[in-house]
């Protein structure tokens, strides 16, 4: 698979492109180590929010040009943001991390995310707001903010923790160390570690596999299991059976029905 070609443009960008159902979105930056500029949050907000719109996008998948997904954020462009207390994503748009916060969308539809060479602050917590990460052997890992002199703000505390114990959260996230793809496996921060040539491809063929599902189904069932991790087991429970009634009398639930009869791949349209 093909690298995007590096941008001139030294603020960055984010790219997209479409493959059958699943939406790439690249980060491309590449000569600043993919360091994230406020463009470059806004576009990757209009991205997520082009996936979650539009009814052809079933599945996205984060990944970046050249050598390292991101070495986080590019201190001199959103430092006068930070102090101003402004927001890099505009009102309406899906939040990338995915945080639930006043005037941002969250997002439904899954997100796949392909992590390489350093991937530092903004990239662990675009990674971990996501639902699958796949990461390349040459990963290097920071959550290095207190080295800065600020707080992780876009869920590195809250996700870290949730995923690996207070005590390994509390490591990484006070020392601001550095740790590679088989410690982020150990700690469930991704979930397949590969050469970094399979990367892409890796996470491209989890996305296509997850687009072939039903697409009612497949946000229904991400949006129960993130409710049990925000609200509780009792809260996701008691949509069971609207939730199942809703898919049940959707035209995918009787396509299902129709291509288990028939012993044929069901065809599914979303409806």
């Amino acid at each position: 698979m093909n690298t995007p070609h590096p941008t001139p443009d030294t603020e960055g960008r984010i790219d997209c492109e479409v493959r059958g159902h699943v939406l790439l979105i690249c980060i491309n930056r590449p000569a600043k180590r993919n360091g994230f500029t406020a463009r470059m949050f806004r576009e990757l907000a209009e991205a997520y929010t082009r996936l979650d719109d539009d009814p052809a996008l079933r599945v996205g998948v984060l990944h970046a040009a050249g050598d390292h997904f991101t070495a986080g954020l590019d201190l001199p462009s959103v430092a006068p943001l930070m102090q101003r207390g402004d927001r890099a994503v505009p009102d309406g748009l899906v939040d990338p991390n995915d945080l639930g916060m006043p005037r941002y969308r969250r997002r439904t539809k899954p997100m796949v995310v392909a992590v390489k060479g350093i991937t530092f602050t903004v990239g662990i917590e675009l990674m971990l707001a996501a639902d699958i990460v796949v990461a390349a052997t040459d990963c290097r890992f920071s959550q290095l903010e207190v080295k800065r002199g600020i707080m992780a703000t876009g869920g590195a505390t809250l996700r870290m923790a949730e995923r690996s114990g207070l005590g390994n959260a509390m490591l990484h996230l006070l020392t601001g160390d550095e740790f590679g793809a088989a410690e982020a496996l150990r700690l469930n921060y991704v979930q397949k570690v590969v050469e970094p040539e399979q990367v892409l491809p890796e996470a491209l063929q989890i996305a296509e596999q997850i687009a072939a599902q039903a697409p009612l189904a497949v946000v229904a069932t991400r949006l129960n299991v993130l409710k049990v991790l925000e609200e509780g087991p009792m809260a996701a429970m008691h949509e069971f059976e609207t939730t199942q009634k809703r898919l049940a009398n959707s035209d995918d639930a009787a396509e299902g029905v129709r291509s288990f009869v028939e012993k044929r791949a069901a065809r599914f349209t979303g409806q």
